[in-house]
């Protein structure tokens, strides 16, 4: 079965995901890039007490927590041990050390969960990226380092002082040398293939034919001596292989003596050998729309002047590129990547019914990508906000057809009430959740009482609101006055009071007092209390259909792709 974690995810990893269970893993570990570079390098105190952990922000200090996390990991030695011991003794009690002292457990963890023929890809910044390198060497052992992936996040970031950071890095390592790998071929540019081919029906076919291997006169070097029982001194010419016929070629071979370009041909089928020939005969190459360029460790998006897709015009490379602010796939959560940097990672490195772990999951783009592929797959995150979108991007996106099951969320009162006692901020978003709200950022002024919007429409441009407020502690009767007083503000239809405890019978009087809201759907109490444990039996708002609901920003339904349908996947024997 599918599963998406709240929680911390070392405690998750450790309790809920066993040894070499898992195929794929990809992770985009929060960082705040943003920062001040030398902010990250100051000293601090260790006994400064841990920040409240909240979404989208750097959660990695140097305090009392980062310093026990440091200690865990030295104590248990081996290669990690010594690792952090040298970045501390270089880095000193700084927030970069609290940040790889935090990394190290868990990478520990993901290594310990793959299987043997499994694969990790870590993105990052540079910030950081030179520190994590160094660290997952430890982990994994530089021996099984691959790539370090170059992509282009960016169209332009203007720097006053420096050049302008426009790329993140994808570190790649896998468990072991036997790690499963697929060819992810890059489609060629039609600038490429106008200069190098000529048309030969619905493919190209290079211009090079025939006997080009050779040019006039004689050389003493390798490029004058026999190959493969051919002498080119005894006619007076010698092997020149021209620059041109090199270019077109996937692989970059100008670097090869003379007679290991020959073999380099000779191996590829380009160039044939027939009995009683006087020289080998170059055949030249096919390629096809199907057909592609290998993949090189820079995915960088760059639009062109002139057609740039082999059999297309259209001037946009086929390479994975960044969402702009208005890219239908963004759903406004700020470190959001695109669909197809994790299916281009998902299809490399793992194959169809095999688990796909993203340890942050955030708003669920690796979890989208290895359902469109057809992936088994698990996510973790420690907000709930984070789950609450993903939950509904699923359901955007594929329907029922996603099928999975959520772990770690309150299913009963006593759950609710030690999240709230626990993480006000975390009971307030899972709140907001069970009934598909999107929280608000506290602001003071305009903003004050109201905790979460949900947005619908009754008809084109009809666009109405609905205002949601949550109370954890003990409950008083002006809260319903307040929330009267933010919904007539707000000019919304419906307000809504989610509380912890059962709500006074002076609340529910003045509550039923506000009269209700007509829409074509009927009538609905303008004021309405709803408690946890009405949430938790299954009942909701009062409200239009949910079909109306534009709460979140809708992610694209998944279109079908040839080997990729979006369909429940088959997992019996799944506990």
């Amino acid at each position: 079965m599918n599963r998406l974690y709240y929680g911390d995810n070392l405690d998750v990893l450790r309790r809920h995901v066993d040894d070499e269970s898992v195929d794929l893993v990809y992770l985009d570990p929060p960082f705040n890039s943003n920062a001040n570079y030398n902010v990250l390098f100051a000293e601090r105190d260790g006994t400064q007490a841990a920040s409240q952990i909240k979404a989208f922000e750097d959660t990695w200090r140097w305090d009392a927590s980062a310093a026990r996390a440091f200690e865990d990991v030295v104590e248990a030695g081996g290669r990690v041990s010594q690792a952090m011991q040298s970045f501390r003794t270089f880095l000193g009690a700084t927030d970069m050390l609290a940040y790889l002292a935090m990394m190290a457990p868990r990478l520990v963890e993901l290594r310990r969960v793959l299987k043997p023929t499994g694969s990790l890809y870590l993105h990052c910044d540079p910030t950081a990226s030179h520190y994590l390198k160094m660290l997952l060497d430890a982990v994994f052992g530089p021996e099984h380092f691959r790539n370090e992936i170059i992509w282009r996040r960016t169209g332009s970031h203007n720097s006053a002082r420096r050049l302008g950071p426009v790329h993140d890095v994808i570190l790649f390592f896998t468990k072991s040398a036997a790690y499963t790998w697929n060819p992810q071929p890059r489609p060629y540019m039609t600038g490429h293939v106008k200069l190098h081919f000529k048309k030969e029906g619905d493919n190209y076919r290079t211009n090079f034919s025939g006997n080009v291997l050779s040019g006039s006169g004689r050389r003493g070097g390798e490029s004058g001596k026999p190959w493969r029982g051919f002498d080119p001194d005894s006619k007076g010419r010698h092997w020149a292989i021209p620059r041109k016929l090199l270019a077109q070629l996937d692989e970059d071979i100008f670097g090869l003596s003379t007679h290991q370009k020959l073999d380099y041909l000779h191996e590829h089928g380009l160039l044939t050998i027939t009995e009683g020939s006087e020289w080998p005969n170059y055949t030249g190459r096919i390629i096809g729309p199907k057909d592609g360029q290998p993949l090189s460790d820079l995915w960088a998006y760059q639009p062109y002047t002139e057609g740039t897709v082999f059999g297309t015009d259209d001037g946009i490379d086929d390479d994975v590129r960044w969402m702009g602010t208005s890219d239908a796939e963004r759903l406004g959560y700020p470190t959001q990547k695109p669909e197809g940097l994790l299916e281009r990672i998902i299809g490399a490195s793992s194959r169809a019914g095999e688990v796909v772990l993203d340890p942050f999951c955030g708003c669920g783009t690796t979890i989208s990508a290895a359902q469109k592929l057809n992936r088994r797959w698990i996510g973790i995150d420690i907000t709930h906000l984070a789950i609450t979108l993903i939950r509904s991007r699923l359901t955007d996106t594929f329907g029922g057809k996603a099928v999975y099951e959520v772990l770690g969320e309150p299913v009963s009162v006593p759950d609710a009430e030690a999240l709230a006692a626990s993480d006000p901020y975390q009971f307030q978003w899972w709140a907001l959740g069970l009934v598909g709200a999107r929280p608000v950022e506290q602001k003071k002024g305009a903003d004050k009482g109201i905790d979460g919007r949900i947005y619908f429409h009754e008809g084109p441009g009809e666009t109405k609101q609905i205002i949601l407020s949550v109370k954890a502690g003990k409950l008083h009767a002006p809260y319903v006055r307040d929330l009267r007083g933010v919904v007539e503000r707000e000019k919304a239809v419906i307000g809504v009071l989610l509380t912890l405890d059962e709500p006074t019978k002076a609340m529910r009087t003045e509550a039923a007092s506000a009269g209700f809201y007509t829409s074509p759907w009927g009538k609905h109490p303008r004021l309405q209390i709803l408690t946890v444990e009405d949430l938790l039996t299954g009942k909701g708002i009062d409200r239009p259909p949910a079909q109306a609901s534009a709460t979140f920003k809708r992610a694209p339904k998944a279109k079908a792709t040839a080997g990729a349908k979006a369909q429940p996947l088959d997992f019996a024997g799944e506990d």
